[in-house]
């Protein structure tokens, strides 16, 4: 193989679900309309992976009847995962923690008085006895937060836990051996 350029990724196809009447299994919260430029970037890859999914504004602090409501009836609503973003004080994420047993996934979104630094010490620095996995600021964040629900969904799911390892696979090949002048 030629190592100064690409090498040819493997066909990867992914069965998407995209508007299908599946019942979520992922909900993607957010705190506000202004966190799903964000939060949409996990939709993306849960429609790339087939997994339905489900999005709703839910806030801490303008709706926490509505927050309590969705995260208790959660589970029994089939849900597996729950991704949520929010900005600022960023008290969604682990609010839902304390009201589900299920995995929650804290996207800090970027904000305008501390670029998402505030977001970040909000949802990483939960008490113990109160888990919520913390991932990085903004796009990146949301993504990753994505990937590791299909990681969750894919222990029980041999064909999403196939497209996964193709996934990884396609991001493997991808990476060039040496580095290659830029025109």
């Amino acid at each position: 193989m030629n190592t100064t350029t690409k090498p040819a990724l493997k066909p990867f196809q992914f069965e998407v679900k995209m508007g299908s009447t599946d019942t979520p299994l992922v909900g993607v919260i957010m705190g506000s309309q202004s966190d799903w430029p964000t939060m949409r970037h996990a939709s993306e890859i849960l429609d790339d992976f087939g997994i339905p999914w489900e999005r709703r504004i839910v806030s801490a602090h303008r709706t926490p009847e509505r927050l309590n409501d969705y995260a208790r009836s959660a589970k029994a609503r089939g849900l597996k995962v729950i991704i949520a973003g929010a900005g600022g004080a960023a008290h969604l994420p682990g609010m839902v923690s304390a009201n589900t047993p299920l995995p929650v996934h804290g996207v800090p979104v970027q904000s305008k008085a501390l670029n998402g630094l505030d977001s970040l010490y909000s949802i990483v620095q939960m008490p113990r006895g109160v888990p919520t996995a913390t991932f990085a600021i903004g796009e990146s964040g949301a993504v990753n937060a994505a990937l590791q629900a299909v990681r969750v969904l894919a222990l029980h799911d041999a064909n999403l836990s196939d497209m996964l390892s193709r996934y990884i696979e396609n991001q493997t090949l991808a990476v060039l051996q040496v580095p290659v002048d830029m025109p």
